[in-house]
């Protein structure tokens, strides 16, 4: 007799679960291969104790009584690994006892144990978990379902309807009642769902593309008693804008095509503005806001320790072999100044070309790239190959998460109507040692990271250039360039996303050159201070001060302070 009542109660558990299965997916209006198909974020969930239908109100049925208390989502989101598996990810156990966090003396055991030794149709997962204290997506708790209604299909098929009584059809037909305002609000809310998400699929923009973009609003200016030289300075406060928008595309996951188009109107603080580069802001550049294209790349990966890039146009080669300034490298979040972002030795190396990473486990990454400024002009001293080229190689060690260490090496031609050794950073004899004559430039660099804290990150570099003549009547002739900076970056200082930044250093000075008039003879110091209050995720505003003492390396020139307020926009 006992062991007839423990078969009758195990039916009527079993013909409750999949009546209240039944109503749920025919209110929904879904069939079993939809439901197979589905991957969405709307989830039913089981508890242990209870089987709740997620809607505005959850409905609990244990052991023949009802709760019922508000929920706080009507809809659960599924793990990101929920709704990526497949027919591998899931396994059918024979047995309920291989359900490991299901326990024998859970109310719930008899049922599973009924329906996974009689039916054989709940499946479980490869590590031996039922995971029933969590939220199923419509993807994981369609696959068991359709497990069941198999198995019950074949029941009817063979004429086993006895199994079914008339008092359990009455309490599903009042399961039914009782459950039908909560399915419709359910099926409601997915018609709707459903209905946005087509609407959206026919107004996305691209499945493979993304827009990401950046807004920088800057209040500046200079002041000090007369500009580098000699002569008066532009002392009035300008403010002034950048706008980016980077079109980014995937095709692989792995890959990225970037497109770029950017309007600004900074004008740079040098030439008759400070008579000197080395008062020059990190964003600056003026072509009247009008909209171009600026970076233009193409990188994919081969293999897992390799990524190559085409570079088309622009694209910064601190991006390729990192600069080892992790907290003041951008240009809208980090340094102010032009000169404390990086070494300028990564600047001088521009252009269309190609690029290769590669990193040896996790301690090496070696950096190679080859680019031609004029690459797309066939005329005479221009191309790919007969203008103005440079190549850069440089390797990097981390012993640990928190130090790094690197050596830089580029190699540079300068055809003589476009020679910019120190990328506009340094004096003008920096710039150009000889003239306006072809030269060649090797560049050596030592850069180094340490994060001594959280909050407190000391970052460098050192760089010499050895310059040669390669026309003019001083063909032949040789100049030492030397540059260095010292950076002390505060992260979260004040509060979560704030920087604090103190960066002082020597811009690009010629120590020696065969040209004696165009040496020179004193030192410049840049020291630079800055504030970024994070307002949230997308709004920063970071005041600073500029101060260069001795510009152009020489001290008869007058101290040059420049004042910068810039906000910048993200989304």
């Amino acid at each position: 007799m006992g062991v007839k009542v423990d078969e009758m109660m195990n039916q009527r558990i079993f013909l409750n679960l999949l009546c209240l299965t039944s109503v749920t997916f025919g209110a929904l209006g879904l069939s079993r291969e939809a439901l197979a198909q589905a991957g969405g974020q709307k989830a039913l969930s089981s508890e242990s104790g209870f089987l709740m239908v997620s809607s505005d109100r959850q409905v609990a049925q244990t052991n023949g009584s009802r709760k019922s208390e508000e929920s706080p989502s009507s809809f659960l989101p599924a793990d990101e690994a929920s709704l990526n598996l497949d027919e591998s990810t899931l396994s059918q156990v024979t047995s309920v006892s291989q359900l490991s966090d299901v326990r024998p003396t859970d109310w719930a055991f008899q049922a599973l144990q009924s329906l996974v030794e009689r039916y054989g149709c709940i499946v479980g997962y490869p590590d031996r978990t039922y995971r029933g204290n969590r939220a199923l997506s419509r993807y994981e708790f369609a696959a068991g379902v359709n497990a069941c209604m198999d198995r019950i299909s074949e029941l009817l098929t063979a004429a086993t309807a006895d199994l079914v009584k008339k008092e359990d059809l009455l309490a599903l037909q009042k399961l039914q009642e009782e459950f039908a305002a909560e399915l419709a609000t359910l099926r409601g809310k997915v018609d709707s769902l459903e209905v946005r998400t087509a609407t959206l699929e026919k107004q996305q923009f691209s499945t493979t593309t993304k827009l990401k973009g950046e807004v920088i609003f800057a209040l500046a200016g200079v002041f000090g008693d007369e500009a580098a030289g000699g002569g008066e300075l532009q002392t009035n406060p300008i403010l002034a804008n950048r706008a980016r928008l980077n079109f980014e595309t995937s095709f692989t996951g792995k890959d990225q095509l970037r497109v770029r188009i950017q309007g600004r109107n900074v004008t740079p603080f040098s030439g008759n503005v400070t008579g000197t580069n080395m008062t020059r802001l990190s964003f600056d550049g003026n072509e009247g806001n009008q909209v171009g294209v600026d970076d233009l790349f193409y990188r994919f990966p081969i293999g897992d320790n390799t990524r190559v890039w085409l570079i088309a146009n622009a694209y910064g080669s601190e991006n390729i072999a990192n600069p080892l300034n992790p907290f003041l490298q951008s240009d809208g979040s980090g340094a102010l100044s032009r000169f404390g972002r990086f070494s300028p030795l990564y600047r001088i190396v521009e252009g269309p070309g190609v690029a290769l990473e590669h990193k040896f486990g996790d301690l090496v990454t070696l950096s190679l790239a080859y680019r031609a400024k004029n690459a797309s002009n066939p005329n005479e001293k221009r191309g790919l190959f007969n203008g103005n080229s440079s190549a850069l190689a440089q390797l990097i060690f981390s012993p640990s998460k928190t130090f790094s260490v690197g050596a830089t090496y580029a190699y540079n031609y300068f055809a003589g109507f476009d020679v910019n050794v120190s990328s506009s950073t340094g004096s003008a004899f920096a710039q150009r040692p000889f003239g306006a004559v072809a030269t060649s430039t090797n560049s050596y660099g030592a850069i180094a990271s340490w994060r001594i804290s959280p909050q407190f990150n000391l970052s460098g570099w050192v760089g010499r250039t050895q310059a040669n003549a390669e026309a003019g009547i001083n063909r032949g002739a040789d100049a030492t360039i030397w540059n260095w900076l010292v950076a002390l970056a505060f992260p979260d200082l004040g509060q979560k996303g704030n920087l604090g930044g103190i960066m002082v250093g020597m811009p690009p000075k010629v120590s020696d050159n065969d040209i004696r008039a165009r040496e020179n003879r004193d030192t410049s110091i840049h020291l630079e201070a800055l504030y970024r209050y994070q307002i949230n995720s997308n709004i920063s505003i970071t005041p600073g001060l500029i101060v260069i003492f001795n510009p152009e390396h020489n001290r008869n020139n007058d101290t040059i302070y420049v004042g910068v307020v810039r906000t910048t926009f993200t989304f």
